[in-house]
């Protein structure tokens, strides 16, 4: 696998973020114990060891699944939970559940083939009324926007290019077979909807990876912690927004007071 980004070179303010996060997934807990940093690199080279993993391994896969998680609650959809811990017995090393569009780095079957078989024959043809299935063409747009969120989290903390999501792609091509009509379309659509997974996910930068890098720690996020992650990394930054605001009227409100007195003192 490609190299990532190692969580100490993330910015600032996502380290920040992450202080409170990391002593609830029990690094603190350890230290407590008397362990230290060389004990928890330890344990962790331990874990990786027994998964065939490399670090580099380990991060591209936190941040691929964090995608996944990140773009379906912000396109508001329910997340059951994500895991980078491999399931040798069911194919994957990382899965986002809960949402149907969840297996990454697999190369088994998965629900979106079933949702092809049991629809097309049902979907309209070219010129027939499309709006009694607008609410399948809505379903596949967004499915696929999530199923595309993985590699567009990688593209976005990761260099170079990531390797291809093999299932991913595969259950975006059977939803987008449900309303493109030729290779060319799904080819084009699928192009569409990494954009729009990436584009969708930009802003949150910060929130990818402070919840990558915790999930790197705990192994498994449900749903609840998730959104924990993300209403807490929103709240710190929105309180340094506010703090700027308030640092910059502050300095507008003492170079006011210092030109009034200058022109005071030059009346005087």
């Amino acid at each position: 696998m490609t190299k990532g980004i190692p969580a100490d070179e993330c910015g600032a303010s996502a380290a920040t973020a992450l202080g409170g996060k990391a002593a609830a997934a029990g690094v603190e807990g350890n230290r407590e114990v008397g362990g230290g940093p060389d004990d928890e690199v330890d344990e962790y080279d331990e874990l990786l060891a027994a998964l065939g993993r490399t670090p580099e391994h380990d991060h591209r896969i936190a941040i691929h699944e964090a995608g996944h998680a990140l773009c379906a609650r912000l396109l508001g959809h329910d997340v059951g939970g994500i895991t980078v811990n491999p399931d040798a017995a069911r194919g994957y090393e990382g899965l986002c559940w809960g949402v149907g569009h969840s297996e990454a780095f697999v190369g088994g079957a998965g629900d979106a083939c079933d949702i092809l078989d049991a629809l097309s024959e049902h979907m309209p043809q070219a010129g027939e009324d499309r709006r009694t299935v607008a609410d399948i063409f809505e379903n596949v747009y967004n499915r696929s926007i999530e199923f595309l969120a993985g590699r567009a989290a990688e593209r976005m903390l990761i260099d170079g290019e990531p390797p291809t999501p093999a299932d991913d792609l595969r259950q975006a091509r059977e939803l987008a077979l449900l309303i493109c009509k030729s290779e060319h379309a799904v080819e084009t659509f699928i192009a569409h909807c990494e954009v729009a997974a990436r584009d969708l996910m930009k802003p949150y930068g910060d929130v990818l990876i402070v919840l990558s890098t915790v999930l790197r720690i705990k192994r498994t996020l449900d749903g609840a912690e998730i959104d924990e992650i993300i209403s807490d990394v929103q709240a710190r930054k929105a309180l340094a927004v506010e703090h700027r605001r308030r640092a910059d009227w502050r300095a507008r409100e003492l170079s006011a007071k210092s030109f009034s007195s200058h022109i005071e003192a030059t009346i005087g």
